[in-house]
């Protein structure tokens, strides 16, 4: 089914914390909240702060959200709550259970819709190509459109204008004075311009010129010159709200006194002029500093403690007689200094109830006192000296900071060489503002203490390098100011928010005053210096933005240095865009690879359902050639890589943008603190030497403007596909395809990093092979040089260079580019059309790019293929064609061809391993390199197929065959056209749509193949739902994966498995045998499990097949098949016993004790489950052995109805039976003894207990044997499990139970038993051996409680109490008392054996002891053999795991799990509400790990046993029928 609303799956797992994964979705997305296995059976409640309809968003206001479960009962497979989501932003949400309010959570952000035009239309976050403008170069407020004009006339559609505020002292964009206030410079002499008149601009430009605008928010600092700052210095770190910043204001002002000192020439005789040239005079700063500096500022007494005064109080203390409070020092006998807050000089003391617990006197004297204040001295000055230490390595690191500061600032080629240490240019940046004359250094930090002046010592803000982002370095704690750290910006005040409004309630108010005025006049912002913003800051300001603009559209710079930190901001803030720099790029390879990171899918990539899983996404990228903080590109690369860079940029799938003066080649860094010259304004006629204004000839404008509107387009028209091939070192090749049109546009860019003037680059250009036909070359363009002067710095327009501008041609044909010498045509193969290109002219510099389609066959052909997968799905219109000529095969929607299809022949559609398939001549599909699909039918390439889809891996060797060749193709289609009937029609439907598949290029192959299959698959799926009963109908997708087990064992092979049933019978299938030619039964058999018992004489076996049957046949409504395999068995009953190995009844071994038990239980289950079930009792059965020693004979021979047979099978275990099995010996087992070919089944004539079996034989499921030489185990089995096994006691007493009442509805004749004893005839009644072993089973299979139980037989065995024996008269004793699972079958099918406390009790032991990941222990981890890995292949020493001997020593397997949790169900009823509630949650738990294993396995299935704690068991069957069985009935009692 496929939903047309996207809707996106989030699955919860317990303690899985997602606060640094970022989940991005869109409007108009539902997403789901589904449980994960670890959560599954538990209350949970998942909270967001999401709003409900109607309500406005609260940060902290959360809501529970409802649970829906759309099938109601059984599990919680299907159960989710969901969030319809309408409005963009950062969401949270928690989930927990029981008690644990929070046990995970995360954040989802959902984007905005950005609208512009006067239409309102949309603009999708990947058509944005933006620009940044300097605000205060672009004039007075009445000249900004002639200045903005030329970002519209290239093409751009958002411009990011930095701050319009009222700038500060530094003139820099990013320190503003007064943030409320619309920068005076933007209003001509006698005009005021206001915010509304920038916000009418704004609105007329996206009116008009569909061009949106964002502008800056800058939160972390204002300008030092603020007036608001100087009236509220509470706003800024100040030395009276951040003492502990004291120690680095005397450092700092240490350093601006002897910067004046150096300018003053005081030290030039040290070595240490004003103008610092070489290292020399460095070692001399760094000498006088150390010597001279630090010595008179004496930083470490900030951090010491008195000592004498400490001792004295200390001495008083002693003297008084003070004991120590214990309670206060938390038993760590330790003395640390306390810091003192205010940070005084020697302010510091130590905690005296310390020292008062270390320094003990022996005695009262003086002397023992005077001794314990000496030892407190000598540990005060340790301290004092640690710290002392401490201090010295601060002022180490501040002397290397101020070093590189002076060798970055003075010596550095790369740096600003600011020339002689000045008092305008001093040796280093001032961490603080200090708004008072300066006097001398002692008259200065005499001001430290006057609250008053001290307050307006404001500390600057800057940056730290590789600090971290979360940490605020002007907080307690962080030493960067002490240490010089920071990277100073000296314009700028830190403002101190505190941790909320209350901490600074003018600055919040002022602050979110600035968001309001941003947000009511620009679509969105761009927040300044985001990774140093206190994040609760942000949140707060954003919220209030998003109050005014709901659609705020967020872009950010994050400098973290790990995507997990970025994501911390991008989720919290809802960041919309992350700016990534191409300039980044350090070749044109690197540049290729971010294209590829930042945005798209790979070209061919898959369908993807609309309902999925929600996966972890990168942020959304706004990718820039250049930004305004980077060096400028000319002086980095060259003039000529302008156009090759931007075009690579413009071809990414994601927004783009440029900063204005990159397209005009200005071969500068604009500054943004020193620029103040005005943009060029735009003038169509303007000369290409102009220095004030612009056009198309100017710089690679007119280039610009064809690639914007190429990257809008792209994106508009969903070209969301990307390839980027690295031509050469230099040439890059960027692809987008569109998925659903499959047109590419094909860019070739030439990149110059280096100046072609100086580099050499080859003339030889490799040629380049494009799949499809060109259509046009959509733009060819180059960097050329022209004679236009050269250029010279303008003093009042940011002018560029003239002496270079852009050729371009559009939309041309092939025939007419400059650049491409020819293009010959080539075909690879049918299908594959391939032009060649060979360049003439790209030359560095250049791009070209082109338009190329399918050629026009292929182009046809894929939509027709979209028009025949629109019945699949609706998306495939876009792109369709209708077929013209439709094959037959095709005429019929699909659905309705496969409507015709039994089970059975979804069998083959679906399934069939590959000895099913072998038997048939064929086998699984091979990938040669990787390995053999699982099936032959769809299940096998679909499960593959889920693997790769969601990744997209278009690598894997299963997508390589499919483009290297036909033939996985052929054989989905052949394989099944070789069927006949409604299976060949679904096989020509296949050759059909694959024939449009075959004539289509090879890359596009898999995805469609991929959507056929898909469609086929889902399609086959409803049909094989629609078959079966309505508690698979509406069950759970558990329920239906559990009921799609019943298809993938129930099928018809090449020989008939099962013997012929009565040819009187309705509704026996028939067919044609291929060989002899006669007509023959077909009845659906059973495999036991996949691989290994599946086909051939190994496929069916009795037990297997009704352990399995009511859960896979009776319980999803196969009742016809059911009745077929019931009686075709009871047609092979010989000495009272169905065959356990059922070789077509011809080949059958009657060497096991419990089979027959299980088909008598399945007849029951049939009566009970199906309507008019007791119908069955008088269906006639062909007897094949008559006699136990006839031969077997011809259907129709011999025919009783099948209520004789069940009185037979009775009467013969009353009775009593021992027989040798036929051609006993190594024949037909090479590792029994020879007693073990003995079978023996009675019945006690005390207790009513079935028994048999002995040493040498193992008759019920438990049935290994031994099969090593080497260990001495040959012959003897683990597990004899002789005497009476406990569940075939409970099989018993349930048929007993039935016919008895049976016979009382008049529905089975027989009420007595006749047996022979001692050459008498004896009549027993079923009632008699009813109530025999209801009065006997817990006298003896009870374990009581009561060590001294007169009942207990053994009490020197017992190991475990209050639970029921595994078996009773075993002939080793101990056998019997062993804890297995066995007694839970008894439970389910009897439960009128058991007490329902003791019953409890025991499987409360059972739950603690034997319960495991997916399946039970097959014995108590606490017995001596027990051992919980099995491995058949093993073959040493050790008698009791040596070749699998441990088979069922403790391995778990999966079908007595079915049975443990039906009797807790059972049994929890009858003890009341609570405890059945607690039990369903319990059962809803253990089975989630069983659907979460069916939805990973690609066998689809539930494996027959596992190893200890639910280890994989490479023995095991994959899938087994029984697993499968026993699950799905517990979902059906629940």
């Amino acid at each position: 089914m496929t939903h047309s609303k996207q809707i996106r799956v989030m699955v919860l797992n317990d303690m899985e914390k997602l606060d640094r994964t970022l989940f991005r979705l869109e409007q108009g997305f539902e997403l789901q909240f589904r449980l994960g296995p670890t959560l599954q059976g538990k209350h949970v409640h998942v909270h967001t702060n999401y709003p409900a309809e109607g309500e406005r968003f609260d940060r902290h206001k959360f809501r529970a959200l409802d649970w829906i479960n759309p099938t109601g009962r059984e599990d919680d497979s299907d159960k989710f709550c969901t969030l319809n989501l309408q409005i963009s932003g950062s969401y949270q949400y928690y989930f927990g259970h029981g008690d644990e309010e929070k046990s995970g959570g995360g954040y989802i952000v959902v984007d905005p819709v950005l609208r512009v035009g006067a239409d309102n239309h949309v603009l999708p976050l990947d058509c944005i190509s933006i620009q940044t403008y300097l605000s205060k170069c672009l004039g007075p407020l009445d000249e900004w459109l002639d200045r903005l004009r030329v970002a519209k006339e290239a093409g751009y559609n958002m411009i990011h204008f930095t701050p319009l505020q009222t700038l500060g002292k530094s003139r820099s964009c990013y320190s503003l004075a007064d943030q409320l206030e619309l920068n005076p410079d933007f209003s001509p002499p006698g005009q005021k311009y206001t915010w509304t008149d920038a916000g009418n601009l704004v609105e007329k430009m996206k009116n008009e010129w569909n061009m949106l605008c964002i502008t800056d928010v800058v939160y972390n600092h204002t300008a030092a010159n603020s007036k608001w700052i100087q009236k509220h210095p509470e706003c800024g770190y100040n030395l009276v709200n951040s003492p502990h910043l004291k120690p680095a204001w005397v450092l700092d002002r240490a350093l601006w006194h002897f910067s004046c000192e150096i300018a003053d020439g005081k030290y030039k005789d040290r070595g240490l002029p004003a103008l610092i040239r070489n290292h020399e005079h460095l070692h001399h700063l760094r000498g006088i500093l150390w010597q001279d500096v630090y010595p008179k500022i004496k930083l470490w007494e900030f951090f010491q403690v008195k000592v004498e005064p400490m001792v004295e109080q200390f001495r008083f203390l002693l003297q008084d007689g003070a004991k120590p409070n214990s309670s206060e020092t938390d038993g760590k006998q330790q003395l640390k200094i306390i810091q003192d807050p205010q940070y005084k000089r020697f302010g510091n003391t130590v905690d005296m109830n310390s020292a008062l617990e270390i320094f003990v006197p022996h005695s009262t004297s003086p002397s023992a006192i005077e001794d314990c204040c000496t030892w407190l001295r000598r540990r005060l000055e340790e301290l004092n000296d640690e710290q002392f230490r401490e201090i010295q390595h601060h002022q180490e690191q501040a002397l290397n900071c101020i070093d590189g500061t002076v060798t970055y600032e003075r010596l550095a080629a790369h740096g600003p060489k600011l020339g002689p240490i000045t008092r305008k240019d001093p040796l280093v940046t001032s961490y603080f503002t200090f708004p008072f004359e300066p006097s001398t250094l002692e008259e200065d930090l005499k001001l430290m203490n006057q609250p008053e002046k001290s307050c307006h010592f404001l500390a600057h803000n800057g940056w730290v390098m590789g600090d971290d982002p979360l940490r605020n370095f002007a907080e307690p704690g962080s030493n960067v100011y002490i240490r010089r750290e920071l990277i100073c910006w000296g314009d700028s005040v830190k403002l101190r928010y505190g941790n909320g409004p209350e901490d600074c309630p003018y600055l919040w108010a002022h602050m979110q005053k600035y968001t309001e005025i941003t947000a009511k006049h620009f679509v969105g912002v761009r927040l300044d210096n985001c990774h140093s913003t206190p994040l609760h800051v942000a949140e707060f300001m954003l919220d209030a933005a998003r109050t005014i603009r709901p659609e705020l559209y967020v872009v950010a710079e994050l400098f973290t240095g790990s995507e997990e930190l970025d994501n911390v901001f991008v989720t919290k803030l809802g960041i919309s865009s992350l700016i990534r720099e191409a300039m980044s790029a350090g070749d044109s390879h690197e540049e290729g690879r971010l294209v590829y990171r930042y945005g798209g899918e790979p070209v061919g990539a898959f369908l993807q359902p609309s309902l999925r899983p929600l996966v972890p996404s990168i942020a959304h990228a706004m990718f820039l050639d250049v930004t305004h903080d980077n060096e400028c590109p000319i002086q980095v690369r060259s003039a000529y890589d302008s156009l090759p860079s931007s075009a690579i940029v413009s071809m990414a799938c994601c927004a783009t943008g440029s900063t204005r003066g990159y397209d005009e080649l200005v071969p500068h860094q604009i500054s943004v603190v020193s620029e103040e010259r005005f943009y060029c304004k735009w003038n169509p006629q303007a000369k290409p030497s102009s220095l004030s204004e612009v056009n198309f000839q100017s710089g690679i404008i007119a280039g610009k403007l064809a690639l914007n509107r190429l990257h809008q387009e792209l994106a508009a028209k969903g070209f969301n596909q990307v390839f980027v091939d690295q031509v050469d070192e230099d040439i890059v090749a960027v692809t987008r395809h569109c998925p659903s049109t499959h047109q590419s546009v094909v860019a070739v860019c030439r990149t110059a990093f280096k100046n072609p003037k100086h580099h050499h680059y080859p003339d030889e250009v490799p040629p380049m092979c494009i799949p499809g036909k060109i259509e046009e070359v959509v733009l060819e363009a180059r960097m050329v040089e022209r004679k236009a002067g050269t250029y010279k710095k303008d003093e009042s327009s940011i002018n560029g260079m003239p002496e270079y501008t852009v050729e371009i041609k559009e939309h041309i044909q092939l025939k007419d580019s400059k650049v491409v010498r020819q293009a010959g045509v080539t075909s690879r193969g049918r299908s594959e059309f391939v032009q060649e290109i060979v360049f003439e002219q790209l030359t560095p510099g250049s791009v070209i790019a082109f338009r190329v389609s399918l050629d026009p066959k292929s182009q046809e052909l894929v939509g027709v293929l979209r028009h025949h997968l629109i019945q699949f799905n609706p998306l495939y219109k876009a792109g369709s064609l209708a077929d013209q000529s439709t094959p037959a095969a095709l005429k019929t929607p699909l659905a309705q061809i496969m409507s015709k299809l039994t089970l059975a022949d979804l069998n083959v559609l679906l399934f069939r391993c590959d000895a099913e398939e072998k038997e048939d001549g064929g086998g699984c599909y091979n990938i040669p390199g990787w390995k053999s699909l699982k099936y032959g039918g769809l299940q096998g390439l679909i499960s593959v197929m889920a693997d790769i889809r969601p990744k997209n891996d278009l690598g894997h060797p299963f997508c390589d065959n499919l483009r290297q060749g036909d033939w996985m193709i052929d054989y989905v289609s052949n394989r099944l056209m070789s069927r006949g009937g409604t299976l060949a029609e679904v096989g020509q439907w296949f050759h059909a749509m694959f024939a449009y598949l075959k004539h289509i290029p090879r890359y596009l192959i898999p995805c469609y193949f991929d959507a056929i299959l898909v469609g086929a698959y889902t399609t086959a799926l409803d049909v094989t739902f629609k078959h079966m009963s309505s508690f698979v109908q509406n069950g759970s997708t558990f329920v239906k994966l559990l009921a799609l087990g019943s298809v993938q064992m129930c099928g018809i092979g090449r020989f008939p498995a099962l013997p012929p049933v009565s040819p009187s019978l309705n509704d026996v299938p028939y067919r044609m045998n291929e060989v002899t030619k006669q007509k023959e039964q077909c009845c659906v058999s059973m495999a036991a499990g996949l691989p290994h018992f599946s086909a051939g004489i190994f496929r069916c076996w009795g037990r297997d097949t009704f352990i399995a049957l009511r859960g896979l046949m009776l319980v999803t409504g196969r009742h016809l098949e059911a009745r077929n395999i019931i009686l075709a068995f009871a047609g092979t009953l010989r000495h009272g016993l169905i065959p356990n190995l059922l070789g077509e009844g011809v080949g059958a071994r009657f060497n096991c004790r419990d089979a027959v038990w299980w088909w008598l239980q399945c007849i029951q289950d049939y009566c009970t489950l199906v309507p008019n079930g007791n119908d069955i009792l008088q269906c006639p059965v062909c007897r094949m052995y008559p006699t136990d020693d006839s031969k077997p004979l011809p259907p129709g021979t011999v025919e009783q109805p099948l209520l004789e047979v069940i009185h037979e099978a009775m009467e013969r275990h009353l009775q009593g039976m021992e027989f040798r099995e036929r051609n006993a010996g190594p024949q037909i087992d090479r590792n029994m003894r020879d007693e073990g070919f003995n079978i023996v089944a009675k019945v006690n004539p005390d207790t009513g207990f079935v028994y048999g079996g002995n040493r040498f034989n193992c008759g019920t499921w438990m049935d290994k044997m031994g099969e090593s030489e080497r260990a001495r185990n040959k012959g003897i089995p683990a597990t004899p499990r002789d005497g009476s096994a406990v569940e075939i006691v409970g099989l018993c007493k349930s048929t007993l139970r039935w016919l008895v009442e049976l016979n009382k509805q008049g529905l089975f004749p027989y009420k007595t038993l006749n047996v022979i004893r001692d050459g008498t005839q004896l009549s027993v009644s079923y009632e008699d051996w009813d109530r025999k072993i209801q009065k006997n089973f817990e006298k003896w299979f009870y374990v009581s409680q009561d060590p001294d139980d007169p009942a207990e037989k053994h009490p020197e065995l017992v190991h475990k109490r209050g639970i029921y024996k595994d078996s009773c008269g075993a002939s080793s004793p101990w056998c019997d008392y062993q804890l297995r699972p066995n007694f839970t079958i008894a439970m389910v099918v009897a439960p009128e054996l058991f007490t329902v406390e003791k019953a409890w009790e025991a499987l409360n032991v059972a739950q603690e002891k034997l319960l495991g990941p997916l399946g039970m222990k097959t014995l108590d981890p606490d017995d001596m053999v027990y051992c919980g890995v099995y491995d058949n292949s093993l073959d040493n020493d050790n008698y009791n795991i040596s070749r699998g001997f441990n088979y069922h020593q403790g391995p778990e397997w999966l079908w007595p799990i079915g049975y443990f949790l039906r009797a807790k169900i059972y049994f929890a009823k009858k003890l009341g509400k609570d405890t059945y509630e607690k039990t369903v949650l319990l059962v809803k738990n253990v089975l989630s790990r069983h659907y979460v294993h069916m939805e990973r396995s690609s066998w689809k299935g539930l494996p027959e046993l596992t190893n200890e704690n639910g280890q994989y068991c490479s023995f095991s069957c994959e899938t087994q029928a029984w697993s499968i069985a026993t699950v799905l009935e517990v979902l059906h009692d629940l």
